[in-house]
């Protein structure tokens, strides 16, 4: 057995031995052992088991959308012209129906009034859900209910310049024209000089098919707007126009605009084309589309734009162009047909490999650049080899006058013609003067600053130099 040790003695005593005091235990903080318990808690309770989700039928089956149906053809059917006084409102309608703003020129943006004529391209849509005049849009989906919209047919609007001084290029784009939209500003009396000569100008053109918008409906009262109605109707009584409808409008807004569709989609049939005619492209521009400092190997050739008239053009056709280019020779000015080919083809931004006519086309050609810049070409035409038409420096005209002259504001009889005089001419897209010289009974001869190619059947609009403005006074016919 293990001896006891013995205790210590002092001074013959048993000591005690000493006290070691255990070390003193720190309180926690409550929070935190309330925290503890409930963890505590949390290990011993029983865990719930995990349930498979319910897996529906169709939940991972992906319906795919069903897809807005598209139009097989690329150009437009028809080409629309949108005319009438200046600040009438018809690039904001076009702008409204396309989305697209046609004055892009600078010269344009800066005096806010068209000078070139611009182009823009639509497809026209019915919603199937919605009823009359109101199913009908230039979107793809209903901004009314929100179906998606069948697409009935693409279209192209040429909106013309409505002053007084830009009534050339007017004329000019008459001649691409199928049907008319004539603007009346409800807040000015009609008609103004402008809207009397346009409409003179598509009579003479052949256009009849037309449909009048009276704009901006929202700027005078109710029967402001019905009195400018009613000098409409005065105004277009005895005219080609006489019967044409009358829809009020506010562009700006959009409002009634798909009154407008509707009445374009029920009156503006798709022409008739004989695409087995000899094409004929109207030159309306024509632009070198190289930055400065290109590499020689990477220089485009100029591109023509324009609309065609008839016929049909394909990439890679070999095409002429007359009257051409302007040269002097022994001291004598003659023009130069030229001859290229078409590289590529395109309208709006669509690439094609053949075009026929309806809207506005581009031809990418192998023509050194230099001959197509700043419009260098417009006014010519574009056709097969040996196939367009006579180009005349000069001929015989047969001269139909109106009673009185279109475009000024007081009215003036229009006076026999005299030789000597100056004549504005325009024949198809051309604009040229001519001087008059031999007159003999129902002809006059006429001399032309610059020739034009035309055919004895295309009608020349007569413009006498009144004041300081060209004014309409007939057409004539080549005898």
């Amino acid at each position: 057995m293990p001896r006891k040790k013995k205790e210590e003695t002092v001074d013959g005593q048993t000591a005690a031995a000493p006290a070691v005091e255990a070390p003193k235990k720190e309180k926690k903080p409550k929070a935190e052992k309330d925290a503890e318990a409930h963890a505590q808690k949390e290990k011993k309770a029983p865990k719930p088991k995990k349930e498979k989700p319910v897996q529906l039928p169709y939940e991972n089956v992906q319906i795919p959308e069903e897809p807005v149906p598209q139009l097989k053809k690329i150009q437009p059917e028809i080409n629309i012209g949108m005319i009438g006084h200046v600040d009438h409102g018809k690039t904001t309608l076009v702008s409204r129906l396309t989305g697209k703003w046609t004055d892009t020129h600078s010269e344009e943006v800066k005096r806010g009034i068209t000078i070139r004529l611009g182009y823009a391209n639509t497809v026209f849509y019915k919603c199937p859900k919605e009823r009359g005049y109101e199913a009908y849009t230039s979107a793809a989906v209903c901004p009314k209910c929100g179906s998606k919209c069948i697409p009935l047919r693409k279209v192209s609007f040429v909106d013309a310049p409505g002053h007084e001084t830009l009534m050339a290029t007017m004329l000019s784009g008459s001649a691409i024209m199928d049907c008319a939209v004539l603007m009346v500003a409800a807040n000015e009396p009609c008609p103004q000089p402008q809207t009397k000569e346009h409409l003179v100008a598509l009579e003479i053109g052949d256009v009849k098919n037309i449909i009048i918008v009276q704009n901006k409906i929202d700027l005078v009262s109710e029967e402001e707007a019905m009195k400018n109605y009613e000098q409409i109707k005065a105004f277009t009584k005895g005219t080609f126009a006489e019967n044409a409808p009358v829809i009020p409008m506010v562009a700006q807004q959009g409002i009634n605009i798909d009154a407008l569709i509707y009445a374009i989609e029920t009156l503006f049939k798709t022409p008739e084309r004989d695409l087995a005619k000899d094409p004929i492209m109207f030159i309306a521009r024509s632009f070198d589309i190289n930055k400065p400092g290109t590499a020689v190997d990477r220089i485009a050739g100029g591109v023509l734009g324009g609309a065609l008239k008839e016929g049909m053009l394909r990439k890679g056709q070999k095409v002429e162009i007359r009257p051409g280019r302007k040269t002097e020779k022994e001291g004598k000015t003659t023009w130069v047909p030229l001859a290229t080919e078409i590289v590529s083809l395109r309208t709006g931004e669509e690439n094609i490999d053949e075009a026929t006519p309806g809207g506005s086309i581009a031809l990418m050609t192998r023509l050194d650049p230099n001959l197509v810049k700043a419009d260098a070409l417009a006014g010519n035409l574009v056709g097969l080899p040996g196939k367009l038409p006579e180009t005349w420096y000069e001929f015989d005209l047969i001269p139909k006058l109106l009673e009185r002259v279109v475009g000024t504001e007081q009215e003036m009889n229009v006076e026999p013609i005299k030789k000597g005089e100056v004549f504005m001419l325009n024949v198809n897209s051309s604009v040229t003067t001519g001087v008059v010289g031999a007159i003999g009974k129902d002809l006059c001869h006429v001399v032309l600053k610059r020739p034009v190619c035309a055919k004895k059947t295309d009608k020349i609009t007569i413009s006498r130099l009144l004041g300081h403005r060209f004014r309409l006074i007939g057409y004539g016919l080549i005898k």
